[in-house]
């Protein structure tokens, strides 16, 4: 076979060469170290969780390193895609703090566009860059055309393959298709020609020199060393229509993109060995690879279970719609990452994640567990270290998207709301009330809406509630700080027999029907009509002299 003929036969409208392309896609000019990662995603969808995960790890590699992150669409299955998707995940992602160097950006124009001199950075829109590869390999006697006719491809589209493939039986297909292949190997340049006088389409298959009995040494990132069994199978690269598989496609953009660094699922290790053949055909040298494990949850049986798209959390938006700070997700995800992050958090707490030192060397290689009570206890952290300003300007900028009303309320009283932020905020020791802000409502709302608690727990005499309650209101003075305050609620205490020192309660509780913990808690239920709620004497203060009177009375009334 005259393997340039073949090229020029299959290929005739590719003049540039391989030469001309590293021309054109320079290697990059970085220190020395910095490494250059890439989201690629297919848009076919919402950005999952599993997704944002192996992106926050390219994230931080490129960005320690003094490298490049850069965003790559892999559109090359048009049945697939779903308008809007590519947008969508460029959006989402910005929103989770992935900042993307260079690849697929939305422009002023809210279309997408190009920010960089490597691209174009959307697979469909590279065609000709992939065939000069491709006639390159068939010019090497690498790659082979495989035609169909119009009856085969009729015969094809008519046939349920599924039903197809259950009813043979495996090793039997094994054989047709290495028969098959075979077969395809041996065509003449007769019948290429014929092929393509006739229009018929053809698929080019690389020819495997691979022998599955040998294996190639391998060192993954995460995985450790492996040892790879070498690839036999003449897997496709073009179909078709022209347009490249994954395989082929990844392989020459990872190359003159100048990849350092491919992280990925553990799902692609079977493909491994195509790869090591293509990237060595090609005459490429490989990028280091990370084969990350799956994100595991545990079922309601507590059992491992993959975290599927159907699950909730794996979806990115349903974080936004449940409030959580962007911020909370990112560092819960350090938290998964690396074991030694949430060490480095408890001396370092008021620096960012970003300023911790992210390391592969300290990741699992089995993989982590999803988990939203870990989610919330990271939250919850998070929030308590943002300022009042923060914490208003979030949690009512997600109010007015998911609860209005709430946002509007906040909106309209931004001092007053801040004010009632600033609780116990700041210290060594911030209060944590909440871990989204959809728990802002619950922590808050009886500032604007007053809703009464009806009777107390039922040791407690209603006439002994109402007396501590008219007392407190008979020496209430909203010019005292905090100790004097607290004086006159030991005085109503011991004025209605309850001891005013829970240590000496703590000693003997049988000795009173009641303590000062007890009268706080009906002036608490009294002024906020809650049994949990920040510290009262600040709710107090905020709600001023006229309301907080009002409160009381009206408890006293109704009791």
């Amino acid at each position: 076979m005259d393997y340039q003929k073949l090229a020029e036969l299959l290929f005739p409208g590719v003049t540039q060469t391989p030469a001309d392309m590293e021309a054109k896609f320079p290697p990059r000019n970085l220190p020395e170290g910095a490494k250059v990662t890439r989201f690629a995603p297919s848009p076919t969808g919402f950005v999952h969780f599993g997704g944002l995960f192996p992106t926050t790890i390219g994230e931080r590699l490129a960005h320690q390193s003094g490298g490049v992150l850069y965003l790559r669409i892999e559109d090359t299955d048009a049945k697939r895609e779903v308008d809007g998707a590519a947008e969508g995940l460029i959006k989402t992602l910005a929103h989770y703090g992935i900042h993307f160097d260079e690849g697929a950006v939305i422009g002023e124009d809210g279309n997408i566009c190009d920010k960089g001199i490597y691209g174009p950075y959307r697979q469909s829109q590279r065609g000709p860059i992939y065939h000069v590869y491709a006639k390159q390999l068939v010019s090497e006697g690498k790659a082979y055309p495989v035609f169909t006719t119009q009856e085969e491809l009729d015969a094809l589209n008519a046939v349920d393959k599924k039903a197809e493939i259950k009813a043979k039986d495996w090793h039997e297909d094994q054989t047709a298709q290495k028969e098959a292949m075979l077969k395809a190997r041996a065509i003449t340049m007769e019948e290429v020609e014929e092929n393509l006088k006739a229009g018929n389409p053809f698929v080019l298959r690389l020819l495997a020199d691979g022998d599955p009995e040998k294996k190639t040494p391998f060192t993954d990132l995460i995985k450790g060393k492996l040892e790879i069994p070498e690839n036999d199978e003449d897997f496709v690269l073009l179909k078709s229509d022209g347009i490249p598989t994954y395989h082929f496609a990844h392989a020459v953009d990872d190359h003159l993109m100048g990849t350092t660094h491919v992280i990925r699922g553990e799902e692609w290790l079977p493909s491994l060995a195509k790869h090591i053949m293509l990237f060595r055909y090609l005459g490429f040298r490989m990028p280091k690879y990370m084969h990350i494990a799956q994100i595991m949850r545990l079922d309601e049986n507590g059992n491992k279970k993959k975290l599927s798209k159907r699950d909730m959390g794996a979806n990115m938006d349903d974080y936004s719609r449940m409030g959580y700070a962007p911020a909370c997700v990112c560092e819960y995800i350090m938290t998964l990452l690396n074991s030694n992050y949430e060490e480095w958090h408890m001396q370092n707490a008021d620096k960012p994640y970003t300023d911790f030192p992210f390391n592969i060397k300290k990741m699992s290689s089995s993989g982590c567990l999803f988990d939203f009570n870990k989610l919330n206890d990271v939250s919850k952290n998070v929030i308590s270290r943002m300022s009042a300003d923060e914490v208003y300007e979030q949690a009512t900028a997600w109010a007015l998207e998911f609860d209005p009303e709430f946002g509007k309320k906040l909106a309209a009283t931004p001092d007053f709301a801040k004010t009632i932020f600033a609780i116990g905020r700041g210290g060594k020791k911030p209060r944590k009330d909440f871990a989204t802000w959809a728990d802002v409502k619950p922590y808050m709302g009886f500032f604007y809406d007053y809703e009464q608690i009806d009777t107390f727990a039922g040791e407690h005499d209603q006439e002994t509630v109402k007396k501590a309650l008219s007392l407190f209101l008979g020496s209430y003075d909203p010019a005292d700080d905090m100790n004097g305050w607290f004086e006159k609620v030991k005085a109503v205490a011991r004025e209605i027999g309850y001891c005013d020192d829970m240590k000496a309660y703590k000693a003997d509780p049988t000795a009173f029907p009641g303590n000062i913990a007890d009268v706080s808690m009906f002036l608490r239920v009294a002024v906020t009509g809650k049994l949990n709620a920040p510290d009262l004497y600040t709710v107090m203060q905020i709600l001023g002299e006229a309301e907080t009177r009002a409160r009381i009375e009206n408890m006293i009334q109704t009791i």
